[in-house]
């Protein structure tokens, strides 16, 4: 046909433009064995699909991660009990696994992998395999995030599958952190073809739901050929190039191992324990070992070395501190002026108070000399086996001695000692040599010298023993203060650091240096050549980063701070690491990351060198400051609020820069000062509750039991204080920084009652589609919290009072702490606080009461007729304010057995304010569909007076009930339950709230106080968004209009729905009215603003009838650039009971605009009186066919590209990858008309 040669080079321009279109055909062939081998062998990837990886080629380092956003990655499921793996999303079902949020995107969107509540009597084991794996590098590290929800489970495990071997990586039985908790593990080299297994095991008494998200390969890919090497690098057989440092240690590191056969290895002298201790063969305390048949201990190595296996072969020890183990070598003859040097690995896990050192002891003509300590590894490293190397150039015949001792559960480790062709052994006689000196422990101040009368650890000053609990707690015990000296605070210029220990595992180091110093400022930060902390190299093969840790600390007051000086020159070639504090391997932990960095790394650039703080409690990592790129100008200054913290910690000091890159990089820190601290120690301000954060905090302090945080902030932009507008506030934005964990924490120090009632108030903002929680509690010790007040989603773009009355016990010693928590259950918009007070005596009753709480100071009478419930067997299956189960609502029972024909059963309030206008009061309430008699709703103000009465029968709904109220003294409300004698009868009551207007007619507002009863709850399901309600004079993150149509001013409010968030979460969002009578002929009028940039980037406005008989769309609009109020009315008809609903949803693709409503008036048997269009209307509909006959000849000319390029393809003019055919999408529901678009006939389109 000709159309083919037409539209045959256009098909082809067009497909080619488009990245996301071009085809280019791949004829790359892979072996088997180079599948899922961490390299990408085709263009594009291909061969690395199902192994955990989507995206461009990656440079070499960079991680394979599977977030399982689009798909399992090749993970499947091999479970045999009736426990599955799953790929799911939090809120994809209420039935789900319970998770508020993935980690990947940490929101309700975002996709895991999930096994959910184990409901069977029987232990089971849900397992979900990895892809078959091929030739994981030495370096290799599996690092996966995983989330135990709903209670626990009885065991985790990690497992790596080698041929007919199975290694356990790790395991565990808890106890488990409420949030996502990250977990990194060496593999090690492996060769050949292996799978790694995560499973999850439950029984009846543990029933726990387990999530798996961001599983990610570090440096397992082995190092490809090269067309040629970098200088003094070693080439492989297979082309490969190794760094010189990796030739002849232990590691196969090329790939087929020639870097470990080559020449210059064959004068090596490798000791791997396998047939025994070879030249080292003088050992004290050190026991040959292997990993098969179990651990010894829970820290045991999983495997040797030198093979990766549980049957291989390594040195052990237990040692404690007063025996230490010792392994010596044989003398050695003098080996200058060349370096002996000696590579070895070493493991060191299950105790903080693990040592390894390395000793020379050197030989001269007359005795043996006092030994020099080399090296000396200290703390807790991880399960892995870590190098190191140490280069010794005596002019004396000397050993090497090496000795280890550890704590309680701890294990010391040796494997693979390798020296240099350098070292000459002597031949010795049998026996021990003559002279061997046994080194104690490390060298130790007097002061921890052992003491008649202090037991061992314990710390020894004046007349006291110090127990190691009260060492660094910020709090002195000795007269001089020594217990408090070696904790953090130093200037570097003593050996001892300040207590700074280098805790690095990889290429980095922190190591004390002098200043002048290369890739340093020539002074330190006094300008004076002192000593300073400076990141070097070292010979670690694991994780990049330099790692230094205090001993532990704390616990610590609320205005702990910490001060340090720092210097930082980096620049961002060459460095794809992750930036986010990164676990020890093996060791479970919570990192933060900064501004998403490293989660998909995959995708990364080369990103700049850094330094970090992060404070460690137990498994838990909070990143608490961080440097990015270069200090110009050399050193500099800086502060970090560490706060309050219960527990214990310790401070870990994270670098990385790249030495060998451009430039003179470096990194080092100095002058580090701990100020404030002390927990006893509060100031005045300390304890204060009442606060306008113009100033500071007071007496509130962040919690630290996740990476959520409320930050102080200044009003800028859309951000603005109550105070004065302009002044600071608490916000807590939930997705910026990011942020894991399920909450955040504001809290006060323990305080004591001034009196036996508190009355606390303050202001809350809580504004956005999808909005989170606001709790307010009290802790007191040895109590459960006690929930005070909550608000959920959205209450407009504007702040608002509450409040809440404390009730003290008798007893005035209990202290008692007020607790702010900020839920993460919502992911668009912020929540914020101000002007908190707190002051003697009880509030006013609150004027909004959702009973979600507490029963919000009503009083029930003696007999207690009136419950709060929630989950029950009868009354109402849902309450009003959440519409679920779950939510609280206050119920009578009215049968005649619980309350008599004709008695009645009294609700009333606590004492509200007098009011100084008129006011309306709302309330929802729900009768049985049995006449449960009548509600009748009082005001007490200097008498009863009966305001409304209702005595209808009931239904499926909630109704919506409306006072006008007018009182010039306080006042209660009285509800009044009057019971008609009927079985199984009740009357409900829920979401009562006091606005300052005249209460408007049904289904109408002009939402100058609120929304009028009109109600934003999101259905249940995925995404769950709301309207929302604000005025163009309030600054908003969200487009809005800037004046609503009652007043037209930016002083007036309006209802408004922001579509950009509609999307894979949610395609529409409704504002639905009170259920309403049925009706033969009803006018709605409204008025409404749509705004958008594009035609085809559109929000759809409709109204919607819904029913007991479904819905029914009764008007439409699609979204066009029109920036201005319209009006809209429809004519309404229904034979039942109804609700209208405004529902805001996507015309096309997802778009940044919004859509407002404003003077909506229902009027009740009355048809709409046609209008005359304004001048808006006509000249929006002279604009529309325009550009609709533009979309339509493009949308016209691509069906005719895609139907002629679908026959030139069925002819053979191109290959094909499958023989399904492709089906093209029609268009459903829409008819083209004179170059009108033209709605279905049920829908009238608004012109």
């Amino acid at each position: 046909m000709p159309l083919h040669g037409h539209f045959l080079p256009t098909v082809v321009m067009l497909l080619a433009g488009s990245p996301g279109w071009a085809w280019v055909p791949n004829h790359c062939r892979t072996p088997r064995e180079a599948v899922c081998n961490f390299v990408c062998d085709c263009r594009g990837c291909p061969d690395e699909a199902q192994c955990g990886y989507h995206g461009a080629s990656p440079s070499l380092g960079t991680p394979f991660t599977c977030d399982f956003e689009r798909d399992s990655c090749g993970w499947r499921d091999i479970s045999t009990a009736g426990y599955r793996w799953l790929r799911d999303r939090a809120g994809a079902s209420p039935e789900g696994p319970g998770l508020r949020a993935d980690h990947t995107l940490g929101t309700d969107l975002g996709w895991y992998v999930a096994v959910g509540t184990h409901r069977g009597r029987e232990t089971a084991t849900a397992a979900l395999r990895s892809p078959v794996l091929h030739e994981a590098a030495p370096t290799c590290e599996l690092r996966l995030w995983y989330h135990v929800a709903s209670g626990d489970v009885a065991e985790l495990r990690l497992e790596l599958t080698h041929g007919v071997e199975t290694l356990t990586l790790w395991q565990s039985t808890g106890p488990w952190d409420p949030d996502w908790q990250e977990l990194a593990v060496p593999t090690g080299r492996i060769r050949g073809a292996f799978r790694v297994t995560f499973s999850a095991t439950r029984n009846a008494t543990h029933r726990g739901t387990v999530a798996l998200d961001d599983v990610a390969f570090w440096r397992c890919g082995l190092p490809t050929p090269q067309a040629h090497c970098p200088r003094g690098h070693h080439r492989c057989r297979n082309e490969a190039c190794v760094e010189p440092a990796q030739l002849c240690d232990g590691e196969d590191n090329c790939g087929d191992h020639s870097d470990e056969d080559a020449a210059p290895c064959r004068h090596y002298i490798a000791t791997d324990f396998e047939m025994g201790l070879g030249l080292w063969n003088h050992s004290e305390g050190w026991t040959r070992n292997h990993s098969a048949g179990g651990p010894r201990y829970p820290a045991w190595p999983r495997g040797d070395h030198t093979w990766n296996s549980a049957q291989g072969s390594f040195l052990a020890s237990v040692a404690e501190p007063s025996t230490p183990a010792v392994l010596s070598s044989p003398e050695f003859q003098a080996s200058a002026p060349h370096n002996c040097s000696l590579v070895f690995y070493h493991y060191l896990h299950g105790s903080e108070a693990g040592c390894l050192q390395v000793f020379l002891q050197t030989a001269s003509p007359a005795a043996p000399q006092t030994p020099v300590l080399l090296r000396r590894r200290h703390g807790e490293l991880g399960a892995a086996w870590v190098r190191d190397r140490v280069d010794i150039q005596s002019e004396h015949p000397f050993r090497i001695l090496l000795a280890a001792q550890t704590g309680p559960g701890g294990v010391v480790g040796l494997d693979d000692l390798i020296l240099s062709n350098h070292c000459k052994p002597i031949p010795e006689l049998a026996g021990p040599p003559p002279g061997c000196w046994a080194p104690g422990p490390w060298p130790q101040p007097p002061s921890l010298r052992p003491r008649s009368f202090c037991e061992p650890g314990h710390f020894f000053c004046g007349d006291l023993c110090v127990p190691p609990e009260q060492l660094c707690d910020f709090q002195q015990q000795c007269p001089g203060g020594e217990d408090e000296q070696e904790c953090g605070t130093t200037d570097f210029e003593s050996l001892s650091g300040g207590g700074w220990e280098d805790a690095s595992v990889g290429r980095l180091q922190w190591v004390r240096l002098p200043a002048p110093d290369r890739g340093m400022p020539s002074p330190d930060a006094h300008g004076a050549a002192g000593h300073f902390l400076a990141v070097q190299r070292a010979w670690g093969q694991l994780a990049e980063e330099a790692r230094a840790l205090t001993p532990t600390l704390g616990p610590s007051g609320p205005r702990c701070e910490l001060r340090l000086v720092y210097y930082l020159q980096s620049h961002p070639q060459g460095t794809t690491v992750p930036l986010h504090p990164l676990p020890h391997p093996g060791v479970g932990s919570q990192s933060p990351r900064a501004k998403d960095r490293g989660r998909t790394g995959a995708h990364s650039d080369p990103l700049p060198g850094f330094l970090e703080l992060v404070v460690v409690e137990g498994s838990r990592r909070e990143l608490v400051w961080q440097a990015l790129g270069t200090t110009a100008g050399g050193w500099k200054v800086d502060r970090v609020l560490l706060g309050a913290r219960r527990r214990p910690f310790r401070l870990e000091l994270v670098g990385l820069v790249d030495l060998d890159g451009p430039g003179q990089q470096g990194a080092g820190v100095d002058d580090v000062t701990l100020t404030g601290c002390s927990p006893t120690a509060a100031a005045e301000e300390d304890s204060e509750v009442s606060c306008n954060f113009e100033r500071g905090a007071c007496g509130w302090h962040t919690g630290h039991l996740t990476d959520a945080h409320w930050h102080r902030v200044e009003s800028r932009g859309p951000r603005y204080d109550h105070t004065t507008g302009q002044g600071h506030f608490m916000l807590l934005d939930p997705v910026d920084p990011p942020a894991r964990g399920p909450a955040a924490h504001l809290l006060t120090q323990p305080r004591v009652p001034s009196a036996p009632q508190e009355c606390l108030s303050f202001w809350f903002h809580l504004f956005g589609p999808q909005i989170g929680t606001l709790r307010l509690a009290v802790r007191r010790e040895g109590e459960a919290e006690t929930h005070l007040w909550s608000r959920s989603g959205t209450h407009g773009n504007c702040w608002h009072e509450a409040w809440a009355t404390l009730h003290h016990q008798p007893d005035a010693g209990a202290k008692y702490q007020l607790l702010f928590e900020g839920l993460r259950d919502g992911y668009h918009g912020s929540m914020a606080l101000d002007d908190v007070t707190l002051r003697p005596g009880p509030c006013w009753a609150p004027r909004r009461c959702s009973f979600e709480d507490s029963a919000c100071g009503f009083s029930v009478g003696g007999r207690g007729l009136w419950t709060r419930q929630a989950n029950a067997s009868w009354g109402p299956h849902a309450d009003h304010t959440t519409e679920t189960a779950q939510g609280h609502y206050m119920v009578v029972d009215m049968s005649p057995q619980a309350l008599p024909r004709g008695h009645a059963a009294l609700l009333t309030s606590e004492e509200q304010r007098p009011l100084v206008q008129p006011t309306c009061l709302t309330f929802w309430y729900h009768l049985s569909l049995r006449n449960p008699g009548t509600l009748r709703v009082h005001v007490e103000e200097a008498g009863r007076q009966q305001v409304l009465s209702v005595s209808s029968h009931g239904g499926a709904a909630w109704r919506l009930g409306s006072v006008d109220l007018q009182a010039g003294q306080a006042w209660r409300v009285v509800f009044e339950a009057v019971a008609a004698g009927v079985e199984h009868s009740y009357v409900a009551l829920d979401d009562l709230l006091l606005q300052d207007e005249p209460c408007p007619l049904p289904a109408s507002c002009d939402f100058e106080a609120g929304l009028c009863g009109w109600n934003h709850v999101p259905r249940p399901g995925l995404g769950g968004y709301s309207w929302d309600w604000s005025s163009g004079a309030s600054p908003s993150r969200y487009p809005q209009p800037p004046v609503d149509h009652t007043l037209g001013t930016e002083a007036g409010h309006f209802a408004l729905f922001e579509t950009s968030v509609l999307g894979p979460g949610g395609r529409a969002a409704g504002l639905i009215s009170q259920p309403l009578p049925p009706t033969t002929a009803s006018c709605l009028r409204f008025w409404y603003h749509m705004g958008f940039p594009e035609h085809f980037y559109q929000g759809e406005l409709r109204v919607l009838l819904s029913s007991a008989q479904g819905q029914l769309a009764v008007w439409g609009a699609g979204g066009r650039h029109r920036h201005q109020w319209l009006e809209g009315q429809v004519d309404v008809a229904s034979a039942r009971e109804f609700q209208i609903v405004f529902e805001a949803t996507l015309g096309g693709q997802p778009a940044l605009g919004p859509i407002a409503l404003d003077d909506v008036e229902y009027l009740a048997g009355q048809r709409c009186q046609l209008s005359t269009p304004s001048q808006g209307d006509g000249a929006a509909a002279a604009v529309v066919p325009a550009a609709v006959s533009g979309t339509l000849l493009l949308l016209v000319l691509l069906l005719l590209l895609g139907v002629a390029g679908r026959r030139w393809l069925q002819k053979g003019g191109c290959p094909s990858w499958g023989k399904a055919d492709t089906v093209t999408p029609g268009f459903d529901n829409i008819l083209f008309s004179a170059d009108r678009v033209t709605l279905p006939a049920s829908v009238p389109h608004d012109q």
